[in-house]
């Protein structure tokens, strides 16, 4: 099957510490290690980034599956909370936690959505068996 779209983005540097660019020159942010683990901070860093792509994926997938639903769902927002754990054999392993926020259903209705969203949100398939991520709903 061919790809519907490829990113392509170049790191440079010296890895957590320098930078990355888009090959269309969209996105260019400087990287640092953040305080928590040790450096200096003051820069973005890999988990940002990739919390930022998966809130807005799943966010996506969750309107998706509304629209799919009939659900007429309001004043919706996605927020991923991406952990950097080390592992006890060694090396570091993600795990996020994604908190979906709603209005205009019902809480057995949003958590069904959210739910469904995490069947077909790219990024949740990416991650489903290789990094713990929790999802729960809340209605506003």
């Amino acid at each position: 099957m061919s790809a519907l779209y490829t990113a392509v983005a170049t790191a440079t540097g010296d890895g957590r510490n320098g930078e990355a660019r888009t090959s269309d020159g969209l996105l260019a942010v400087d990287l640092a290690v953040p305080q928590e683990m040790g450096g200096a901070g003051g820069a973005t860093n890999p988990e940002q980034l990739f919390a930022v792509g998966y809130a807005a994926c799943f966010h996506s997938a969750l309107k998706m599956v509304a629209r799919q639903a009939k659900a007429e769902i309001s004043d919706s927002a996605v927020t991923a909370e991406v952990s950097i754990n080390p592992r006890e054999e060694g090396g570091f392993q993600l795990a996020v936690a994604l908190h979906v926020e709603m209005s205009g259903v019902d809480q057995p209705t949003a958590d069904k959505l959210a739910q469904e969203a995490h069947q077909v949100c790219p990024y949740s398939n990416a991650t489903r068996g290789n990094i713990d991520v929790e999802v729960d709903a809340v209605v506003g």
